[in-house]
């Protein structure tokens, strides 16, 4: 009689984590506008720490009255996956403690990554991108950069596709692994265009080839029977993909980075 066949056991994911594992409130992240809180999560004799941002926790937005913080933080995880960058931590939508909410790996940061600076200079230093003048005492002014970072201009790239409405600079989350993630992603996707970021150095610069490579595959993923259509189709409204679309499809036809359209303040308040 032959010996019955040994089955590996299954390696856990962070999506089976944070799906699957028993989740367990440790504190309240106070500097967010909405509730989040700092938890555990337990399965399979893994543990992570990941933040869980409950419906039942938003405050509502009157320019965005469709959908959800949690859905919209789960639809920028989808787009983000797609285009092969992982420029979004693991982020599911899962029942918790305080009912359906987002959950998200927590990212230990890595201290000293320099991204943004001032600099008291009329043009940024090479290695830097100019994104406008700040009042930084009464009557001084200063030069506010952001690094030349290939990472961060995928992020750029990104935040242009969903509409991304608030990406500041405590947005960006520098990891050990030389990763770079960006969070908080819950004023997205409207069918207006509300583009707010800090990350305008590139504004009306030629794409980069790998990025139109990325926008080609988006392209086809947002078909009528794409993958990423089906996913997002559970968590934005339909007029929503359709602006998703047009944005990607908007950004190959120039070929060039987005610039402010003029129309309302093009970077976000307090911009860190």
């Amino acid at each position: 009689m032959s010996a019955p066949e040994r089955i590996p056991p299954r390696s856990v994911t962070p999506l089976d984590l944070l799906t699957e594992g028993e989740l367990t409130v440790r504190g309240r992240i106070r500097e967010a506008s909405n509730a989040a809180l700092l938890c555990t999560v337990a399965h399979e004799g893994r543990e992570a720490s990941c933040v869980y941002k409950p419906i039942a926790g938003e405050r509502p937005l009157w320019d965005f009255p469709d959908g959800t913080l949690a859905e919209r933080e789960v639809a920028a995880y989808a787009v983000s996956e797609a285009t092969g960058w992982g420029l979004v931590p693991p982020t599911v939508l899962r029942d918790g403690p305080y009912g359906e909410g987002m959950c998200q790996l927590w990212i230990d940061v890595v201290p000293g990554a320099e991204l943004l600076a001032l600099v008291d200079r009329e043009e940024p230093e090479p290695g830097w991108k100019a994104i406008a003048f700040a009042e930084v005492d009464e009557g001084r002014t200063a030069l506010l950069v952001h690094a030349d970072d290939a990472r961060l201009r995928r992020l750029a790239v990104l935040d242009a596709v969903i509409n991304n409405a608030d990406r500041k600079g405590g947005h960006l989350l520098p990891a050990a692994d030389e990763r770079l993630y960006g969070i908080d992603h819950g004023v997205t996707f409207h069918v207006e265009n509300k583009l707010r970021t800090l990350l305008w150095g590139w504004a009306g610069e030629t794409l980069t080839g790998e990025a139109v490579e990325v926008l080609k595959g988006l392209r086809a993923a947002l078909g009528p029977e794409g993958p990423l259509t089906a996913t997002l189709g559970s968590l934005i409204t339909p007029a929503e993909i359709d602006a998703t679309r047009a944005r990607v499809e908007a950004l190959l036809t120039s070929g060039t980075h987005p610039e402010p359209s003029g129309e309302w303040p093009a970077i976000p308040w307090p911009p860190v």
